[in-house]
């Protein structure tokens, strides 16, 4: 892969994803059926909010989070992830839809890696919950690749200009997650505490891990 970014290219499950402008009969049928929900009473619209919120913020991006301070901890997991991430992610129990066929890609020094999907929204349920709705977004699956230096300064993430930024496109047959560095300072953190640091952002690249002093400074309190 040459250039400011590479790009991972395959055929696109477009059955299961939502595309710009349609929603699948599935989508139409879930949206109705809400709706229906809702008008009766039998569903609170705030409960809804929040078990997507849920899947979306919380539960999903803390199985990854997982992953990643293993990977970060335990060098003989890390190889495992490296060889094999789909193999090494089910071994910590995280299996399931669109977690089939993973792959982790390794941020460095010298390169960066961020994930989008270009044709539809692709992406890691099992170990990054639902996606974000700017994942989604036309704007983010075109610009991410046009111009991810850019796109990562909106994110608020600044990159030494020698950093290579190579852009990982989600298909059906494959999805990324991605490792970023170990933050410096957290050398005897247990895995616990290094999950702590990781970002859901961070594990699509958009994003870096919490800074460890801050997260150190805001436990211990006043």
């Amino acid at each position: 892969m040459s250039g400011d970014h590479g790009r991972r290219h395959g055929a696109h499950d477009h059955h299961h994803h939502d595309h710009e402008g349609a929603l699948s009969p599935m989508d139409l049928r879930v949206r109705a059926l809400e709706s229906i929900l809702v008008e009766k009473g039998y569903v609170d619209p705030a409960a809804v909010d929040e078990l997507i919120e849920t899947y979306e913020s919380r539960v999903g991006p803390r199985n990854g989070a997982r992953v990643v301070a293993k990977a970060w901890a335990d060098p003989a997991f890390r190889e495992r992830l490296r060889a094999d991430a789909t193999e090494a992610i089910v071994s910590l129990g995280y299996i399931g839809r669109q977690g089939e066929h993973m792959v982790a890609v390794w941020n460095t020094p010298d390169e960066h890696n961020m994930v989008v999907c270009t044709l539809c929204s692709c992406y890691p349920w099992t170990v990054l919950g639902l996606p974000p709705t700017w994942y989604k977004s036309a704007p983010y699956r075109s610009r991410a690749v046009l111009d991810p230096r850019g796109v990562l300064a909106e994110f608020g993430v600044a990159l030494p200009p020698e950093t290579r930024i190579r852009v990982w496109d989600s298909t059906a047959e494959i999805r990324y997650l991605v490792i970023p560095m170990r933050p410096e300072g957290t050398q005897g953190w247990s895995e616990e505490a290094l999950a702590g640091l990781v970002t859901r952002d961070s594990m699509i690249g958009t994003g870096l891990p919490h800074d460890p002093a801050s997260v150190a400074a805001a436990e211990s309190g006043p």
